[in-house]
């Protein structure tokens, strides 16, 4: 009996979360459909009479958003690709050769974790400026090539790994690229998908630093495209949150799809502590 009282508990609690957490996205998602006279009534209008899909047509032509979107797409892609390059190789060399001073960089390396990214802003940019590369792709993408968190991450995934497993596959006649890259990240395969998919969500719901580094409408990314429904006099909610559906959906079915891999990533590198 106390273990049914339990589970029901349980299923009331995580029941009423879940409701409260998805009343925000509901809203979005209602104004979305709702002409702008009727946005901000008292009490909200929860079934619109008519429902605006043409708001999502007026996005789409209330600012270059097929842009932003291809810049999104772009500047997600190298940097999530990039990160996994650098953060795979650097993870390897911390678990597996042997070099002098391998503990204290690695130390120094989780010390940097511990640096708000806010205090790097300013001197990045002014290193890109030096550079002459803001208002560029390579300001957006450069900067974010490695990631300390995800090398941290895999290199304990890497750790995790049965040592016999290297000693065999040397034995076997391997070399340390054959057998990181058939052997050890497709064994962690999970876990690499787990980093990766959060990368792809801190990449493309970017806001502070493509604001900072691009100027023109050409290399600006979703998230800063939103700020077209604002203006001086208000916002145009409707509008403001279609294109704000627009941004999420991508993301909403690409955690959906890998949402199993990023369970299993966590779990594996405790990554929620």
């Amino acid at each position: 009996m106390r273990h049914y009282f339990t589970v029901v508990t349980r299923t009331l609690f995580l029941t009423l979360g879940a409701i409260l957490i998805l009343i925000p996205f509901a809203w979005m998602l209602v104004t979305s459909l709702q002409p702008a006279a009727t946005t901000l009534t008292i009490p909200t209008t929860w079934l619109p009479r008519s429902l605006q899909w043409l708001n999502y047509w007026h996005v789409w032509q209330a600012a270059p958003f097929a842009r932003y979107c291809l810049n999104s797409l772009l500047v997600t892609a190298a940097t999530t690709v990039g990160q996994l390059l650098t953060s795979i190789l650097a993870a390897f060399a911390f678990t597996y050769l042997q070099f002098y001073g391998r503990r204290t960089l690695f130390g120094l390396l989780i010390a940097l974790m511990l640096v708000p990214g806010e205090l790097l802003l300013i001197p990045n940019f002014v290193t890109l400026a030096q550079f002459h590369w803001v208002d560029t792709y390579a300001a957006l993408i450069v900067p974010w090539l490695a990631s300390v968190f995800m090398v941290v991450a895999l290199h304990q995934a890497f750790r995790s790994q049965p040592a016999t497993l290297y000693i065999a596959a040397h034995l076997d006649g391997a070399s340390d690229w054959q057998y990181l890259w058939h052997i050890l990240v497709p064994t962690t395969r999970p876990i690499i998908t787990a980093v990766a998919l959060l990368q792809v969500i801190a990449s493309w719901n970017a806001f502070m630093w493509p604001l900072i580094v691009t100027n023109s409408d050409n290399l600006r990314t979703l998230p800063i495209g939103l700020i077209a429904f604002t203006t001086a006099e208000g916002a145009n909610y409707p509008l403001l949150m279609a294109a704000t559906v627009c941004v999420i959906l991508p993301l909403l079915i690409l955690y959906l799809g890998l949402q199993k891999y990023l369970v299993m990533g966590i779990s594996a590198t405790h990554l929620k502590g």
